[in-house]
């Protein structure tokens, strides 16, 4: 992975990082697991590379890990933790089998077999997405990047800054946001924000909602529309059957379609014809058509 591609990398804190040779602290068998794809598939915006040893941000939690084969070995950040943020309880073998028989599916599953959907903080995962319109994984990192070194808290032991929680944000001018370069994204960031912060918006009491109500919900938010929201709902809410429609999967399912489709008909083709797991059918497919360039039938 290139500098470029990882736009939100940070320098490592000088005398705090583990090297090759250092023992983890705990090391866990991940048998079918792959740290890497996982990372690398456009889910996650807040984390590093170093060499073999990745770096990632969940909240204010340092998670420090190094995957050699079938040993997930950690350095910061519990097990449990780790094991949770990755999703390491999900049932991939019936995951798999229900994908799509299609020639164009089972290539994807053929790559990204080992990639999790990852279960993200709500406000870290909602905030980010709504920064992340006609935007480019890179340009999203370094978005994140300078929010998070202008207004979060140092993580100990480390040179990360956590995401700011919403009253950090909430206490912000509009200016103050768009110097991080967000554009029009910041009048967007900051109203949610405060409305997070005055308890007009509680991201987690909406988890005991069903996926529709919790969609809906999650749309009266500014900057929130149904794709952004499917975003949440998969990444940070676990609701595995949510779709979000962007300019690749857009592209898929119209191939797939064979005909010109709005974004809610294309959302509802896909739903159909992925199956209850359709989270994870459309990022693999996402992958594999983002880095190999390839759509259906070419």
């Amino acid at each position: 992975m290139s500098k470029a591609q990882r736009g939100g990398r940070v320098s490592p804190g000088r005398g705090s990082e583990p090297k090759s040779s250092d023992k983890p602290k705990v090391l866990r068998k991940v048998p079918g697991f792959s740290l890497q794809l996982t990372l690398e598939s456009g889910q996650v915006f807040h984390m590093e590379q170093d060499g073999e040893i990745w770096k990632i941000l969940c909240g204010s939690d340092l998670l420090t890990i190094r995957q050699i084969g079938d040993d997930l070995e950690i350095f910061s950040g519990s097990e449990a933790g780790v094991g949770c943020y990755f999703a390491l309880d999900h049932p991939m073998s019936s995951i798999y089998a229900s994908f799509p028989a299609d020639a164009y599916s089972q290539a994807a599953l053929s790559q990204c077999r080992g990639m999790r959907i990852l279960r993200q903080p709500a406000w870290e995962c909602l905030a980010t997405f709504i920064t992340s319109s006609m935007k480019q994984v890179a340009h999203i990192r370094q978005m994140s990047l300078a929010i998070r070194s202008r207004f979060g808290n140092p993580v100990l032991g480390s040179a990360f800054h956590a995401y700011p929680e919403p009253a950090r944000l909430a206490s912000l001018d509009e200016m103050a946001l768009r110097e991080c370069g967000l554009g029009f994204r910041a009048k967007n960031l900051l109203s949610t924000a405060r409305a997070v912060e005055a308890g007009d918006a509680d991201l987690e009491a909406w988890r005991a909602l069903p996926t529709d109500e919790l969609r809906e919900k999650l749309c009266t938010l500014p900057g929130v529309g149904r794709k952004v929201a499917n975003c949440v709902l998969l990444f940070a809410y676990g609701r595995l059957e949510a779709i979000p429609v962007d300019v690749w999967i857009a592209r898929i399912a119209t191939a797939m379609r064979k005909r010109k489709s709005s974004p809610r008909q294309l959302e509802e083709f896909s739903t159909r014809r992925f199956g209850p797991y359709a989270g994870y059918v459309q990022q693999y497919l996402f992958h594999h058509a983002r880095t190999t360039g390839k759509l259906p039938g070419q």
